[in-house]
This record gives structure tokens, sequence and C-alpha cells, in this order.
């Protein structure tokens, strides 16, 4: 394969013509959805889909080994030079650093100084971002050392293509990734200080607010770990601790998704929420392991990459053996002379604020400004020539060209490594990124990822991730009792889930019931217009359907409760809110709730720009909208083990389906009907109550009030019920940890039960017997307010404030 030119003649996708790879880039693209990858969100841009290419980047097996070596290579370097700078600093002393380049730049953190890690090893991940020049060789445009992102993407991608091309996949039979996972977990145990005999490890977030949510989440889902944020992490008594339900757990590895000046507010940026409060003097006692260790920032340093070939060999007594791309540090007279004569073929960073400068996008008085700007203070800057890059062949999502087929464009390749007590492993293949290099941008924005294949070989380093100790790892142990690890805001997130889930189906069913009724007897059938009403009142929608005039008002407020998001009261509204609680708590679901989510999701888009006359559309959502609450629930119910978690999440959707009965009953008993507009009213609460099959089972007769008014509130073995939605809430309530039976939601329950006691069902033929009922229904309502915000403040906290990472406008930078 001409690599230089990107020739597919021996590519597995050689022979696709623009139909099959367009065929094949929908499958990757529904997977993508279905898995729900996703980048980028905050404050300026949108949580978007992960462009993900069907066409993969192919290495061969002699490739990968060169790259391989030359990775773990400049690991082992970048970890020496660590250690050096934040103890003996003795490149600085033998000047092979200046220090300029290392006490200038932002990387560089006083306050990290005294942190230790057990092992020895500092430099903990590593990731490697390199571009193929237009010789076909690879070669280093930059080091990841904070926080590097991209490993969970990778490993997605890897699970997305081999099912949504497994012909060419197992023509290939690439090398796998997961092992590299299988590394990860051990080495992080392994990290834990010594006195840690089971250690827990936690991945540290800046919440779900992030670019790179998914990433973070996946890979804690993949290994094991919980995903916190700072909110669910505490320092006392000399240690970090998680909290979890009113108590505290001791943490032992944070794997930090943080940046270094964000990870504690006390010792680095007072104004970061990001962080934890005394996190660094934790870390420099020993009595916690943080990777990657703060102030490992310091090596992103492009300055520093024009001496790392002088520091390989002085260091490591090695030749360099990956190229890096030519990079000069402005501190001589001679560089300044050099970038004078090339500013539009070098792209300029600045150490202290991070500004990087493309020369080629400059006129010649930007340019001037820019030469003058490095003159004035030379020791703060350094300059990278921009790359000839090569060519990669790419599909559709990588060169976006309607009806090209197999096309060629530049590519980028991140490699991803974690230092083992043994040595460094390194995943085996890693990210690949179509860039975009017109405009030229800085850093490099991708369009498209692709998964990278490396042919099959010697598989040696592959089954190497059981590492060897001396000493023998570390291993996980099954604890034998439930000892729960979620954190208050994860908790608080589930119980919404449960909330949310049951108020999109509870909404669903009484416009499925709503729109049945219209349909059969016409939107100004007197039936029809109490079941409208009802549908506005429990839905809390006022004015509602009392302001639809005509049939196209009554359809054009169906469409809305349906299909508007941003309608208080919606399914669609419930629907967005629960995508929101569920991605918060991504790594604590599996790939099926995500694939349920985003098929309800993509049935409302469908419904909202479908056309105002297409009546059919929109009946079908509704029911497919309840549909996937119910797969939604069973999912949860046959695959979430019973922690904390899932009983709040039942809580939530208990409760939420007690205040909706509750709601429906009081609108069912609203007012004195003829008894042929009474049986349609009743059939349709039956219908949103989803007891109408138990009714004709049980009655075998007409609707009747006082039937279904018992059934609905008062039948124990109904569940639907008030009655049997108390006896879960009683439960869920018990198996929590810390319950007793003076707790304040155990008080408010008991209350709850005492109102309900005063229900009788049988008095409702009469006037005041349905007077009192409303009464005994308005208390049950206030009670069940007063039981839901009790929990919320004994068992819960909310996800409290976290700064979302921006996005980076069309293009895609990962950190």
């Amino acid at each position: 394969m001409d690599r230089a030119a990107g020739s597919a003649t021996e590519h597995p996708f050689a022979t696709h013509d623009d139909a099959r790879l367009r065929a094949a880039q929908a499958r990757v693209t529904r997977a993508v959805d279905e898995l729900g990858v996703t980048f980028g969100g905050g404050d300026t841009a949108p949580v978007g889909r992960w462009e993900l290419d069907t066409v993969p980047l192919v290495l061969d097996a002699d490739e990968w080994a060169r790259l391989d070596a030359g990775v773990t290579q400049r690991s082992r370097l970048l970890d020496a030079v660590l250690t050096d700078l934040y103890g003996e600093r003795t490149v600085l002393r033998r000047g092979l650093v200046p220090p300029e380049v290392v006490f200038r730049h932002r990387g560089y953190l006083r306050a990290a100084h005294g942190v230790t890690v057990p092992g020895p090893h500092r430099l903990f991940f590593h990731a490697v971002d390199l571009v193929r020049d237009a010789g076909g060789e690879f070669r280093v445009l930059s080091d990841r050392t904070q926080a590097p992102s991209g490993a969970g993407y990778a490993l997605a991608d890897r699970s997305i293509l081999a099912r949504a091309v497994p012909g060419e996949f197992r023509a290939v039979n690439p090398r796998p990734v997961g092992t590299y996972v299988g590394a990860v977990r051990v080495a992080l145990v392994e990290a834990a200080p010594p006195a840690a005999e089971d250690p827990t490890v936690v991945v540290l977030s800046p919440g779900a607010g992030s670019e790179t949510a998914f990433d973070q989440a996946h890979l804690a889902s993949v290994l094991g770990f919980p995903l916190v944020e700072s909110a669910d992490l505490v320092v006392q008594d000399g240690a970090v601790w998680m909290r979890s339900l009113g108590r505290l757990r001791r943490v032992h590895v944070v794997v930090r998704r943080v940046d270094d000046d964000h990870v504690d507010p006390l010792d680095l940026r007072p104004e970061s929420r990001l962080g934890v409060v005394g996190l660094l003097d934790v870390a420099r006692r020993g009595a916690v392991t943080v990777v990657n260790t703060v102030g490992s920032g310091v090596l992103e340093n492009p300055a520093l990459a024009a001496a790392v070939p002088e520091l390989t060999r002085a260091l490591l007594g090695e030749e360099p053996l990956l190229p890096s791309v030519p990079t000069y540090w402005a501190g001589t007279d001679a560089v300044r002379s050099h970038l004078r004569a090339t500013v539009s073929s070098l792209v300029f960073h600045h150490a202290t604020t991070g500004e990087a400068v493309v020369g080629a996008r400059l006129t010649a008085a930007e340019s001037a400004d820019l030469l003058a700007r490095v003159d004035a203070d030379p020791t703060a800057w350094s300059a990278r020539e921009i790359p000839d890059l090569g060519a990669t062949p790419v599909g559709p999502a990588g060169h976006r060209r309607p009806g090209v087929g197999l096309d060629a464009r530049p590519v980028g390749l991140r490699v991803f490594d974690v230092a083992t007590r043994a040595g460094y492993v390194t995943m085996t293949g890693g990210l690949g990124q179509v860039l975009v290099t017109d405009p030229l941008t800085e850093p490099m924005t991708s369009t498209a990822a692709q998964d990278v294949w490396v042919s099959p070989g010697r598989r040696d380093s592959d089954t190497a991730t059981s590492v060897r100790r001396d000493d023998g790892p570390r291993t996980a142990r099954r604890r034998e009792t439930a000892d729960p690890v979620s954190s208050p805001r994860v908790l608080n997130d589930l119980y919404w889930m449960g909330r949310y889930a049951e108020r999109a189906e509870s909404v669903g069913r009484l416009l499925v019931a709503g729109s049945g009724c219209v349909r059969e007897y016409g939107v100004e059938s007197p039936a029809s217009r109490v079941v409208l009403a009802a549908i506005t009142r429990v839905s809390g929608t006022e004015p509602g359907f009392a302001a639809a005039g005509t049939r196209a008002d009554v359809i054009a407020e169906f469409r809305s409760l349906t299909v508007d998001p941003r309608r208080l009261g919606s399914a669609a509204q419930s629907v967005a809110a629960l995508a929101r609680c569920a991605r918060a708590v991504r790594d604590q679901l599996g790939q099926d709730t995500w694939a349920v989510l985003h098929r309800v999701d993509q049935v409302l888009a469908e419904a909202a720009v479908a056309s105002v006359a297409d009546e059919a559309t929109l009946w079908a959502t509704q029911s497919r909208v309840v549909g996937s609450m119910l797969a939604v629930a069973g999912l949860t119910a046959e695959s979430m083990v019973r922690d904390p978690g899932w009983h709040l999440m039942d809580l939530g959707r208990r409760l939420d389906r007690a205040a909706a009965i509750t709601a429906l009953a009081a609108a069912a008993i609203e007012g004195d009907h003829p008894p042929d507009v009474t049986e349609i009213v009743l059939s349709a609460v039956l219908a949103a109550a989803d007891s109408s099959v138990t009714y004709r089972r049980r009655y075998r007769g007409v609707p009747t009030l006082g039937a279904v008014i018992d059934l609905v509130l008062a039948d124990p073995i109904n569940p639907r019920s008030i009655v049997f939605q108390i006896d879960r809430i009683a439960a869920d309530l018990a198996a929590l940890p810390g319950a007793e039976v003076t707790s304040r939601p155990m008080r408010a329950l008991d209350v709850l039960r005492t109102t309900v006691r005063r229900l009788e069902p049988g008095d409702v033929d009469t006037e005041s017997g349905r007077a009192d009922l409303r009464v005994v229904l308005d208390s049950v309502l206030g009670d069940l307010t007063r039981l839901a915000d009790a929990v919320v403040e004994t068992h819960l906290s909310g996800p409290g404030g976290t700064q979302p990472l921006s996005g980076h406008g069309a293009g895609r930078v990962l950190s």
C-alpha cells in the first residue's frame, strides 16, 4: 500500500463502491446513536454525535511494532524527565533543558513538589499524537500527559465497527484493544498506597457538561470504577473519602480527568469548582494516589519537545525511535533568526498563556507584530513546523463528498499507554482522526474518528497485560456484603431518572387514551371534553385543552403535549429530562438502555417535523413513547442489581406513579355526568392507568365509578394502584442504608398511609361521597409531595455546580 499517496490497493475497503460504503456508514452511524456516543457540550457547543468513519486506519504488524517501541520509549523518557523536574532537576543543572523552558510554562506547578506515587513511574497515563508525513512516516506532533482523553472513544469505536462491518473485520482480523483495559485495571489497583488492602479507585470527571463526558463515563464503566465529580469527594482526617448515603468511603486512587491547576482549589486555582479541596496535601502525605500525577502538564510544553532527541540520549542512552515534527525554542538568537525566515511555515506557542498562532494565516503586518512579540519575550515562545501531511484512505464520514466512495485525507493517530510495575503497556491501535487542514487550525481538529486496525502478527505485547510482579499483584475481591459506593449525586440522578421515566409513560398513556376518545367520539362530545380536561389537569399544562375550541386546536394541543420538549408537562420534555439524567450516570447504564433512549428521541424528532396534517404519525408516536418507557422499566428491573441506586430509582418511579394516579382519580370524580359519558370517561381512566384488562377480568361488565376507583386506589395487588405504590415505597425506603422507623421519610410515609386509609371508594356514587374523596385525594397529593421532599433532603443532594468545558466549533479537539 502506498501510504504517502493514500493508495487503497491493499485496503480492505478498496473494492467498495460509494453505495456500499454509504450503506456501511449508515450502520455505523446508527450504532453510534444507539450506544449514545457523543462529543461536545458546555457553554458554547451543543452535545453532538460522535462522527465515526466506516473506513478504519489499517496498520501492518511491522509498522505497529515500530510505533509501539517508539511510544513506550517516549513514555519512559518523559517519565524520567517528570521525576527529575519535581525532584533533583539534574536536566536543568546539566543544561539539557533551559530553566526558562520549565519555569515559564503554565504546566509547571510548584505546589506539586513533594507529591510522590507508589511504584517506579510518575507518569501513569500517556498519549502520543502522531501524524503521517508525505513520505509515509509517522511523526510525533504532541504529547498528552495531564488527563489524556480518547481511550474510551477508541474502545467504543472498535465495538461499533466490529458489528457494523463484520466481513471486513474478519478479513483483517485486527489485534484486540481490550487487553489494554486489563492492564489499566491492574495498574490502577497497584498504584494505591501500600497500606491499602482492598483499594477503592474512582474516576474524577469535570461533569456531564464536559465535551468528552462519554469518553470518561465509558472508560469508567469498562474499568468498573465509580465515575465521580468534585462534590462527591471530601478530604477529612488526612484522607480522601467518597460521600455515599450519609456515609464516607475511603478512596485510595483518583484517576483525574480534570486539568492540573483545577484539581485543588486550596493549593491551585481557588475559583475552581472541578477539584477537591485539600487533595494535593493528602497526595503529598501518600494517603491517596492521583493519576496522572499533579504537575505532569509541564511535559506538554512544545518547547520541551525540542530537547527530546538530546534528552533521550542523555537519560536513556538510546537514539530516538520516533521522529518528531521539528520544534524550536525561541530563546537563542540563532533560532529566532530561523523563525523570522520561516514564519509562514510555523505554529507559534506561548508558554504562559497557551496562545497558539498559525503563521500561515497571518498578513505581513500581523507576522511582523508576532515576531516583535517574540523578540520582546523570547523565552516564552516556541514554534513548531507545519508538517507536510500524507493521505490515508477515508470513507464518507471522513471526506463528506457525496458520490466519491473511498477518498484520501490526512489523518492523525493517538496512541495510549499505561505504566505498570513491569513497564509501559500500549493499547494496540488507538484513536484515528481525519484531520481538518483547510483552514489550518491549532490545535489540529478532526472531522471524524477512525478505528485503528493493526494486522495480526506477533501478539507477545497483546498478552502482556497480566503483568508479573515479584511480590504478586493485588487482585480485586468480591465483597460479600452490599456495600454501596454510589455518591449522592449519582443517586439523585437515578432517582430523577425513575421519576421522569414514569412521568413520560403516564403522560404518554393519557395522550393515547385521550386521542382514542377523540377519534371515536369527536372533540365536541361531552365525554371527550371530560377526558381532555383530565389530561390537562394530570399533566399540569393549564389552560391546555380548555383553550382548544376547534378540532384543529385540539390536535395542535395533542402535538404540543407529545413532541415539544420545551413544553413543561409534555411527553417530550420528560423524555429529554430523562436523557439528561441518564447522561449524568452513563457509567451506570447498559448499552440496551441507550438504544431505547435513542430510538424514542428519534421517534419524537421525526414526529416534530412531520406535517401537521399527519395525525397517524402523531398517534403512533404516543404509543411508541409508552412502549419505550416500558422498555426502560423492563431493562432497569431486569438488569440492575438491587443496590441503593436501584431502590431510589424505583422509589422515584413509585412516587410519580402514585401522584399521577391520584390526580387521575380526582379528575375522574369531577362533576356528575350521564351514564353514557361516565362509561366512556371511566374506560379512558382505566386505559390511562393500564388497568383495563384487570377490570374486565374481574368485573365482567361496564365500568362503574366505585369499582374503577377501588381498583386504581385501594387494590393492594394491582401494580397501578396507589396502595400498591405505597407498599413499594415502604420497601424501597427500608432497603436504603441507615433506614430507621423514626427517619423523616418514614414519618412522612406513615402520614401518607394514614391519609390513604381514609379512602372509601364505595361512597363515590353520591355527591357528598365524591366531595369527601376529593378532599382525601388532595391530602394524598400533599403527603406525596412532602414525602418526596423528605427523601431528597435525607438521602440525596443536587448535582452541584460544575464548570462545563467549552466546545470547539465545527471540529473536534481531544485534550
